[in-house]
């Protein structure tokens, strides 16, 4: 009996090259990539490996030469510019290493600018702000800054922003190179939390050997191809995470 959970996102054949003066380097070389909800995917390689070239085709963000892919059952590259934009608006949260925060808005006006742009009313996007913070445990921290903050704290907030849109996939590229061990231990909780309690599809890129041991899957890229790609037992340790609120 199958029991894995449902596939979420699948990429299928995809090819990207890109020109270097005369030449072209091709960095996915045919490379079959998919993703279920309610698991959290490491993708890990070495620089240059290509492994965040393909979650930039998986998510919209680049166009692949060629091949497929099919999020949440729909063909994305074949959607025009717009519709891309609006599929990565409704369904899909990022996290990038540079927390890509704005310097003059606090905590809570990081959250709710996001989901205003998802429709919702000033009041209700304030509210939902509000409790997405507090579930990464800054429910204290809602007013100050981004130069008020520390690392983790605005790993935090770019983590709150993506969940309060309750994402179905959800991408992570080096989340944790920035941090601390402490922090980071938090923002691989966080993560693993919004596949197991949100349901979401969560991708990450990463060199950190410590998101390992939190990992349902485990693929290792190398030179545009998928040398393995293993399912593990994440830790039992990982499996809650009930400190991180209002920590």
């Amino acid at each position: 009996m199958n029991t894995l959970n449902p596939i979420a996102i699948q990429g299928t054949g995809l090819v990207k090259r890109f020109k270097t003066g005369r030449s072209h380097i091709e960095v996915l070389k045919s490379v079959d990539f998919d993703a279920r909800h309610g698991e959290m995917t490491m993708v890990m390689g070495p620089s240059g490996s290509g492994k965040s070239t393909l979650v930039a085709a998986l998510s919209g963000l680049l166009k692949p030469d060629s091949g497929k892919v099919t999020a949440m059952g729909e063909d994305l590259w074949s959607m025009r510019p717009g519709k891309i934009d609006k599929f990565r608006l409704d369904h899909c949260g990022f996290i990038f290493q540079g927390f890509n925060l704005f310097g003059a808005l606090s905590a809570l006006q990081q959250v709710t600018t996001i989901l205003k742009y998802k429709g919702f009313s000033p009041s209700e996007a304030r509210a939902r702000a509000a409790t997405a913070l507090t579930e990464v445990g800054l429910g204290a921290r809602l007013n100050p800054r981004p130069a008020e903050l520390s690392g983790g704290e605005k790993q935090r907030v770019a983590i709150a922003g993506a969940l309060a849109k309750e994402p179905r996939l959800l991408f992570a590229d080096e989340p944790t190179s920035a941090l601390d061990g402490e922090n980071g231990q938090i923002v691989i909780k966080l993560l693993q939390r919004a596949a197991k309690q949100h349901g979401a599809a969560v991708i990450c890129v990463t060199h950190d050997p410590r998101l390992e041991a939190y990992a349902d899957r485990i693929i290792h890229i190398e030179d545009g191809h998928i040398l393995n790609d293993r399912r593990t037992t994440p830790a039992p340790s990982a499996a809650k995470t009930p400190e991180l609120i209002g920590a």
